[in-house]
């Protein structure tokens, strides 16, 4: 579709940036926060581990007075959930309840919206141990974290989001560090399909408590969302697209929203004996989420073609293997790809934006998109990624011309606001505006610095994103 002219970013558009806990504080056992899943977890060899990360629970002002220079209207980052319930449930660290209290006022203070994702992968470990989302009172757990939350800082945080990527930790959990098979299992598909269960209904009851305990907040889901294409025209191969699109997206959108399981996904576990089982409850609880927005990662499309029944399934977030019987994963010989082997599609992503609201018909926030890449910090304390702009400026528009298609957007948080520790590729995969002067074993000084980025940025919050071009 050609548009004679492109219609503007809202007036309220939410122009920032997201972190996540783990993968950016650093300090994962102090001032009485105990370990998650991720602390005790063997991080993939030649990465860093998690104690330092970019030291933010040290430096959050500074951080965040930063993103304020860069003209940031909102902030999405996550609540550790062992540093405010350091055993994951029972007795709550003030000292946690303190730090995110001033995170969030930190926020305020600047004129930043706080926009909270609840849990982005760190299980803790004490709940862990009794089985994590296999175990069916994870669904009590995470609705008593979410009730500490909404006591603690609902009077200030008026956006929230559920569970980061719970496709993802439905998909390549192991690859995240985050999926824990009771011992004895047999049917893995079945009981990665129960802990997925769980988590559906446990997102959906805190949609619902949300509403109850915060009548005046918003909250929505937040998974990696990328359209799958078919590899030709080939009618097969359309059949592959839209099993995977079902598994890989639809299924979790369509329950946040409508509160059922999609047919295609349905169909498919039957046909593995991997259904999960429904407590007493389920099926209501589910039916009560009700989002008032979406909230999804997005980085790139997938390609898929004909299933022949011997993939191997796996891969990490972008980079499926297709699923045996469903869809044949395949590269698309039309996109770039990143130094680290994800394809770059913005035209793609109007596309998944023009698809995921004509099913749904929610406003849409992107609680992630960016490059990772290597940095390199120059002798003058500068870092020249034309690339990271190169790819933003892409997306940025592609974004623009979906809201011209009607697509009715709320924000963009592209990752990263700051240099981070990825999730199974270390520090060296560097996403952030702002540079942290640390390498994957030697933490040097962790000073901040503006990269190109930074400035590219900025000017294009200034303009409502009317100005994208270089620097």
């Amino acid at each position: 579709m050609f548009h004679k002219s492109l219609k503007p970013f809202p007036k309220d558009f939410l122009w920032g940036a997201s972190t996540s806990a783990y993968q950016v504080e650093g300090a994962n056992l102090e001032d009485g926060k105990g370990p998650s899943c991720q602390d005790v977890k063997k991080v993939p060899e030649g990465t860093s581990e998690l104690d330092v990360c970019a030291d933010q629970y040290h430096r959050y002002k500074e951080d965040i007075a930063l993103m304020a220079e860069m003209g940031f209207k909102v902030y999405r980052f996550s609540i550790s959930w062992s540093r405010i319930l350091p055993k994951g449930t029972g007795e709550v660290n003030p000292k946690g309840i303190e730090y995110y209290n001033n995170v969030i006022d930190e926020c305020l203070k600047h004129d930043i919206v706080p926009l909270v994702t609840m849990f982005h992968f760190d299980m803790p470990a004490a709940l862990d141990e009794r089985g994590s989302w296999s175990n069916p009172e994870s669904v009590d757990w995470f609705l008593n974290f979410a009730k500490v939350m909404f006591e603690n800082y609902g009077d200030r945080v008026k956006y929230w989001l559920t569970i980061n990527e719970q496709n993802m930790l439905t998909l390549v959990g192991p690859v995240i560090g985050t999926l824990r098979l009771p011992e004895g299992c047999t049917n893995v598909l079945k009981e990665t399909y129960q802990q997925n269960h769980h988590m559906l209904v446990a997102q959906a009851k805190a949609m619902a408590l949300c509403h109850k305990m915060l009548p005046g907040a918003k909250i929505g889901p937040a998974p990696n969302i990328a359209l799958i294409y078919p590899n030709s025209n080939k009618p097969e191969d359309t059949i592959a697209a839209q099993n995977m699109n079902a598994v890989r997206n639809w299924l979790y959108l369509d329950m946040a929203v409508y509160g059922k399981y999609n047919n295609l996904v349905w169909s498919y576990l039957e046909e593995h004996d991997a259904c999960p089982e429904f407590h007493e409850g389920d099926e209501e609880a589910l039916l009560s989420g009700h989002p008032d927005f979406i909230g999804f990662n997005y980085y790139s499309t997938g390609t898929v073609e004909l299933s022949d029944g011997t993939e191997e399934g796996g891969g990490d977030q972008q980079n499926s293997r297709g699923l045996p019987g469903m869809a044949r994963n395949v590269k698309n010989p039309n996109l770039m790809k990143t130094e680290f082997g994800w394809e770059i599609d913005p035209i793609g992503f109007r596309n998944t934006l023009r698809e995921v609201y004509s099913r749904y018909r929610l406003p849409i926030v992107i609680t992630e998109n960016g490059l990772g890449a290597y940095d390199t910090l120059t002798e003058d304390g500068k870092v020249h990624d034309p690339y990271r702009i190169k790819y933003l400026q892409e997306h940025i528009k592609q974004m623009r011309l979906a809201i011209t298609d009607g697509v009715e957007m709320m924000g963009y948080c592209p990752w990263s606001a700051i240099d981070l520790i990825s999730t199974h590729e270390g520090m060296k995969k560097r996403y952030g505006f702002i540079y942290v002067d640390r390498d994957e074993f030697d933490l040097k000084t962790l000073n901040r610095y503006r990269k190109d980025s930074f400035f590219w940025y900025k000017k294009v919050i200034a303009s409502n994103g009317e100005d994208l071009s270089d620097l």
